[in-house]
């Protein structure tokens, strides 16, 4: 348990630190949505502190105006109010999957990320309390999962297929073996974390 986290934490941006633009897929990115202006978002990598960690995940309802249907990790659109990162997903979390504040610790940040939907957002990695409740707000979650932290950091368990998106195709990951299906910039932020961590190339 005390491996995993002290390896994760190793990896990561610093607190003190948070990552700044351009996101580390911004050049894959311009052919699609061009180079101006992103929309700020934030989103937690929760991880449960158990003897087996796992990271929480959220299926978003099917009517939603961006990513609908998908799974994602808990956050959302940077408020005018925040004062950065953290605060936009601890926000996000507590509206989307009810989490206590003092429930999480944050421990860092991975590089930020682009969207094909014009956002950059910012990953908080963050260690949960064993024995934290979350529950699903249903005006925007339709289930929370949880996956083994082990099975998400072997990119054995990765594949890339081609992906059509405004009249382009590119390569986007997905994970095999695991449903409801993670893919695309979900699977991404862990593709960047395992690169952090030198187990991917």
């Amino acid at each position: 348990m005390t491996g995993w986290f002290d390896a994760i934490t190793r990896a990561l941006l610093p607190l003190e630190k948070p990552p700044v633009p351009p996101a580390w897929n911004h050049g894959h990115l311009l052919d699609l949505i061009g180079g101006g202006p992103r929309a700020d978002a934030a989103v937690l990598m929760a991880i449960r502190d158990l003897p087996e960690p796992r990271m929480v995940f959220t299926l978003r309802r099917g009517d939603l105006a961006h990513h609908a249907g998908q799974v994602s990790f808990p956050g959302g659109r940077t408020d005018h109010g925040d004062s950065g990162a953290i605060e936009t997903a601890l926000r996000e979390s507590r509206e989307e999957i009810a989490l206590a504040p003092d429930a999480v610790e944050p421990l860092g940040f991975i590089d930020r990320l682009e969207t094909v939907s014009g956002f950059c957002v910012t990953p908080v990695v963050a260690r949960l309390a064993s024995d934290a409740v979350l529950v699903a707000q249903p005006d925007e979650v339709t289930k929370i999962f949880e996956v083994p932290l082990a099975f998400l950091l072997d990119p054995a368990n990765l594949r890339q297929f081609e992906f059509r998106a405004r009249g382009a195709s590119r390569q986007v990951y997905e994970y095999v073996g695991v449903e409801p299906r993670i893919w695309g910039a979900t699977a991404a932020m862990l593709v960047n974390l395992m690169q952090r961590m030198g187990v991917m190339k």
